[in-house]
């Protein structure tokens, strides 16, 4: 029988979450331990390693906010690539020592509740066992990746490569490649390919609405200049929609005039990132004729600088394939001008649908066999559930996590569940999650735990579960939010689980950003922890 390894805490993966997570819960002198399935830290930095993998939030809200974990750090990149995230991960670890306390190699294939010892036995894939009084699942919104059916993928003679499950090295000097995705993945992966393969073919389904990046290299002394703001940047944080230091504008778009909207366009459009979306007027996710009329802006812009006709109809199409913004945008670099190199393809699968691989490469429905070389499929993740429902979690009535939410996901404050005690997502479903930049909700989600962790050890609590009602009412609202905005205008969107074949179709995040999150969580710590039920230690 496996020895047990016991913890106060243990956390479920070694990201931004896990990592702020172990270095919170040792202030409070508890003992902890990361079980992470990689052999590195970083999280989805450590599995996304593609060609032109990088994220989409500047920097430097794309770090840890503890002066210690910034004063004497640089990055190279405004928007850094995987290298650079890797690297600030080092970094970090060699400031406060994290991978002293994490186990590498440690997929996680089991916890289960014990109610008689208020205890979460927790036991990896090669059976190692560990029991702790909290677990706190640290998995982010894209760690199960995702592969649709195709026939004959089995039978293909090249090479097939899930963006998330990268080679170490890879070469596409010369080869024939396929792409079968154009979300945020496919898109990095397209620009920066393109410029040296002998040909690509990319199959899109839905045109991806990409916004400028705006990507340049920024110095040491730049950014020694800048980190006299840093505090004020990251005091920001929890104060905008989206945990930006720029924020969605309030004032209702009847009371603005068309030039001052277009100007607004386009001072949003030339600073770049994600200001067209996330720093536009607050009625964008509400208003159809607003939302009309930023697509058409959009589409404008686009078509600029797409010479063809026919592309442009298929990238920028003159009916919008959902409303602007209910999707996730990807930035992109020069996206658009690979298509009119004459080694890069568009296939629209909507016209000649993916009928079968076969060993030489792609056939669709039109007759047409596409020859690949190597074939990579940016088809995306099980978002926001499945890091959690991968893991076989049972908590106080042995019902497993997955075969509850095969109805829909349940929360209270998108970071608990009923029936599962001591049990704390970070980043995760009806949270902020991706609706945010992710460094901004980690950080207030897995403080607000912390504290509610010190709370527990203060008071003599032994275990803290959300009661049914509260998660009811959590869930209602989190619905209700949903179907008030534009988001079911998607025909397919991770937002709502429509990637993932069976899957309920339900806003999987919190959409009214992370000021209103954090009141409602910061409302319930107020009022004792309003909405869960708590269990005292024997006197």
């Amino acid at each position: 029988m496996a020895d047990t390894h016991e913890y106060d805490v243990i956390i479920v993966g070694a990201g931004f979450a896990g990592v702020h997570q172990l270095m919170n819960i040792r202030k409070l002198g508890l003992t902890a331990k990361i079980l992470e399935a990689g052999n590195g830290l970083a999280g989805t930095w450590y599995w996304n390693r593609y060609p032109g993998a990088r994220v989409d939030s500047e920097m430097p809200i794309y770090q840890f906010s503890d002066p210690e974990l910034w004063r004497d750090w640089s990055f190279t990149d405004y928007y850094p690539d995987w290298r650079g995230i890797q690297a600030y991960f080092q970094y970090v670890d060699k400031k406060v020592g994290i991978t002293r306390d994490v186990l590498f190699n440690s997929r996680v294939a089991s916890a289960h509740w014990n109610d008689l010892v208020d205890r979460w036995t927790v036991t990896t894939e090669d059976g190692r066992v560990f029991r702790g009084q909290f677990l706190s699942l640290c998995t982010g919104i894209g760690s199960k990746f995702h592969i649709p059916e195709f026939r004959g993928l089995d039978t293909f003679r090249g090479e097939v490569h899930h963006s998330s499950r990268w080679p170490e090295e890879y070469d596409f000097k010369g080869k024939k490649a396929g792409i079968i995705g154009t979300g945020a993945t496919g898109v990095q992966i397209i620009q920066e390919i393109a410029p040296v393969v002998s040909h690509l073919t990319v199959f899109q389904r839905t045109p991806n609405l990409t916004l400028p990046m705006r990507q340049r290299k920024i110095s040491e002394e730049e950014q020694k200049k800048l980190k006299d703001l840093y505090p004020i940047l990251y005091g920001r944080r929890y104060q905008t929609f989206a945990g930006f230091p720029y924020d969605l504008d309030p004032k209702p778009v009847a009371d603005t005039t068309p030039e001052e909207r277009a100007l607004a366009f386009e001072d949003q459009w030339e600073k770049g990132g994600f200001r067209f979306w996330f720093g536009s007027y607050r009625e964008l996710y509400t208003n159809q004729k607003f939302n009309d009329e930023v697509y058409a802006f959009w589409r404008k812009k686009v078509r600029e600088r797409i010479s063809d006709p026919e592309l442009q109809e298929k990238l920028a199409p003159t009916q919008p394939p959902h409303p602007f913004g209910v999707r996730r945008p990807s930035l992109e670099q020069r996206y658009y001008e690979v298509y009119s190199q004459p080694n890069v393809k568009l296939v629209d699968v909507n016209e000649a649908g993916i009928e079968e691989i076969t060993p030489k490469g792609l056939k669709t429905s039109d007759g047409v066999e596409h020859e690949l070389d190597v074939l990579v499929l940016a088809t995306g993740f099980d978002m926001v559930t499945g890091g959690i429902t991968s893991i076989d979690i049972r908590g106080q009535d042995g019902i497993p996590i997955k075969e509850k939410w095969a109805g829909g996901v349940q929360s209270y404050l998108g970071l608990a569940s009923a029936t599962y005690p001591n049990m704390f997502w970070i980043y995760g479903p009806q949270s902020p999650s991706s609706f945010s930049n992710g460094p901004s909700s980690i950080e207030y989600t897995s403080e607000w735990i912390v504290d509610l962790i010190k709370h527990m050890k203060e008071n003599n609590i032994s275990s803290i579960v959300p009661t049914e009602e509260a998660q009811r009412a959590y869930s209602k609202y989190v619905d209700e939010l949903g179907a008030a905005g534009l988001w079911l205008g998607a025909k397919t969107s991770w937002y709502l689980g429509t990637n993932i074949k069976g899957k309920k179709t339900q806003m999987l995040q919190f959409p009214t950003g992370i000021p209103a999150y954090a009141k409602l969580c910061n409302d319930s710590a107020a009022k004792g922890y309003d909405g869960f039920d708590m269990k005292q230690f024997p006197a």
